[in-house]
């Protein structure tokens, strides 16, 4: 299955204050792989960039002046995700960004049932716990060393990793048979392939018979 993981930079909090986006990161999954393929471009927001955001992605009004404005980036963004899933950590954030510049750009809107939420799934499975990319990236052993500041694609590409951990781990699609029956286990809307390993008739016998060969096992002591 493919998946688009994705994350946003933006000038705020709350697009309905007048926020925007100024940095897009996203990176192409297949069976929970990543194939290489990525999405990245800055955001010219049309408004100056408030320090407090400034101090968490680095991006400055100087630097984001004259990049290309979300009308001019949208077509590729949207054809890049194609009508793939859309992993993001706390994706309502991401997604109420993403509706806000696609209704500024009349186009239709992303429903969020295409999310799949990193953080909703975190907390699901470690509650508790601390559940920043951060905080995933340190609990699964991910190395942070290379980043010194939030950026959309390197956060998607941390993401991924963090997706993989959070869905099974390094093995998630590991064949073990050549014929299995998929069965859908859906937990947050992620679905996971899980392989029905039900043994032959012929294995059974199989079994049956070195099992009938052991002296004094110990099920029977």
């Amino acid at each position: 299955m493919r998946e688009i993981v994705w994350d946003t930079e933006t000038t705020g909090i709350f697009p309905g204050d007048g926020h925007r986006i100024v940095e897009i990161g996203a990176v192409e999954m297949i069976g929970k792989v990543v194939t290489g393929r990525t999405f990245h471009t800055y955001i010219d927001p049309c408004r100056a960039m408030p320090k407090d955001a400034q101090a968490v992605h680095g991006l400055s009004t100087a630097f984001l002046t004259g990049q290309p404005v979300f009308e001019m980036v949208v077509d590729e963004f949207l054809a890049f995700i194609g009508d793939a899933p859309l992993v993001a950590h706390n994706a309502a954030f991401d997604m109420e960004f993403l509706n806000y510049e696609l209704k500024r750009a009349n186009l239709p809107l992303i429903p969020h049932t295409r999310s799949i939420d990193t953080l909703e799934i975190s907390r699901k499975i470690n509650p508790g716990a601390k559940h920043t990319l951060d905080a995933l990236c340190s609990r699964y052993g991910i190395d942070l060393s290379g980043r010194t500041k939030h950026g959309a694609l390197i956060d998607a590409e941390l993401l991924a990793r963090v997706y993989v951990e959070l869905t099974g781990g390094r093995q998630i699609g590991f064949d073990l048979a050549t014929e299995a029956v998929e069965v859908e286990l859906v937990v947050d809307r992620v679905n996971f392939g899980i392989r029905d390993h039900v043994a032959l008739p012929e294995e059974l016998e199989r079994h049956a018979a070195f099992v009938a060969t052991l002296k004094d096992p110990v099920w029977l002591q």
